[in-house]
């Protein structure tokens, strides 16, 4: 559902932000590269749903929608034979397209089709399309969209909050006084990259009052390079750093149970070639790792408890009203289900919301 952007006055009524049953269409994280060589498939809940990913003996990655249809076999539990996949049960034979081309009971095969999925690679993670229409571009670095890079997977977290108010975190300008005691004022401007992504960078050169920014001014000729690229409401990319080297953290997160977050953290650098190349990349992404460790250090306390409720947004709280206003703005999926949110059933719940807050009542 399209919404006005000065309609987003308050976040309460939101069809998507920070919504325990829906979702943004898109590509989600499913499972680490690594745990995916070739022959092998894997279980993967996602988003409620439940799917077997494999790697035929090519090399090339398929997702099915997890159970058999004889019997509801799990197919995971199955093996991957050339480029197909059979179930364990009763050895029924699906084509990497989800058809069954061999069901030995029968001597032949049969005219059913598994649902499958979109699936790619990428950052060292195997994302999945979760939704109907035609896949979008794979999320990636803004600034490294047209180099090769080299990445690590570290930290894989579960937080109890929503994914939502996970990344708004990021963009929280106040937060980093407060918190991480900065001395630096940081104001967001929003840029629209693509439909389903948007950036914010920090436009402010800060003030020459700190010992640590006349440290660091050097190394800057504007403002302090800090931004956020997220994509999908679901997927958060920092880039910080002096000009001469920007760091690359992804936050790849996914809705689970109870409305929920379960996280995995990617360091990403541009690819450096050579023994030398080699060498600097691990010392770069040593050094991302360390400043990811500075970030998370403080705030994974603050996500043990967390009850988000913006009930008085402030102008600092600006950039963050801009991203509830961007996700409300792409296309809602349901969980478990994956089915398209219905728009005018949506405009009438959100109607009658406003009507029970206008008399002081609550909205369930």
């Amino acid at each position: 559902m399209k919404v006005p952007s000065n309609t987003i006055s308050s976040y309460r009524y939101t069809q998507i932000f920070n919504h325990s049953r829906r979702f943004i269409e898109g590509w989600y994280w499913a499972i680490s590269s690594k745990q995916l060589p070739k022959g092998k498939v894997k279980p993967v809940s996602l988003l409620g749903r439940e799917l077997a990913i494999y790697r035929d003996v090519d090399g090339e990655l398929v997702c099915f929608d997890a159970y058999c249809p004889h019997m509801g076999a799990h197919l995971a539990e199955g093996k991957v034979e050339g480029g197909g996949l059979r179930c364990l049960f009763h050895n029924w034979k699906f084509d990497k397209k989800g058809n069954c081309i061999d069901a030995p009971c029968l001597g032949t095969g049969l005219p059913l089709e598994l649902k499958s999925w979109d699936v790619a690679e990428k950052y060292g993670i195997v994302w999945v399309w979760v939704g109907e229409t035609q896949a979008e571009t794979l999320p990636f670095v803004p600034e490294l969209e047209n180099f090769e890079c080299h990445s690590i997977l570290t930290s894989r977290f579960v937080k109890n909050c929503h994914p939502n108010v996970l990344m708004i975190n990021l963009i929280d300008a106040h937060h980093f006084n407060i918190v991480h005691n900065l001395p630096l004022e940081i104001i967001f401007r929003k840029q629209q990259l693509k439909e389903n992504a948007i950036i914010f960078n920090n436009i402010t050169r800060a003030t020459e009052d700190s010992f640590l920014i006349k440290l660091i001014r050097p190394f800057y000729k504007k403002a302090v390079t800090y931004n956020m690229c997220y994509w999908y409401g679901s997927i958060g990319i920092i880039t910080l750093g002096p000009d001469f080297l920007h760091f690359y953290i992804m936050f790849a997160l996914r809705l689970i149970e109870d409305g929920k977050t379960e996280g995995q953290t990617i360091l990403i650098t541009k690819k450096r070639r050579g023994i030398l190349g080699c060498l600097c990349n691990k010392i770069v992404l040593c050094l991302t790792k360390l400043l990811y460790d500075y970030l998370v250090s403080v705030n994974t306390q603050i996500f043990k408890r967390i009850n988000f409720d913006l009930k008085t947004p402030t102008k600092a709280d600006n950039s963050i009203l801009q991203f509830i206003h961007n996700v409300e703005n792409q296309r809602a999926l349901r969980w478990r289900s994956w089915e398209p949110v219905d728009e005018e059933e949506e405009r009438q719940r959100h109607k009658q919301a406003q009507i029970l807050e206008s008399k002081g009542e609550p909205n369930d």
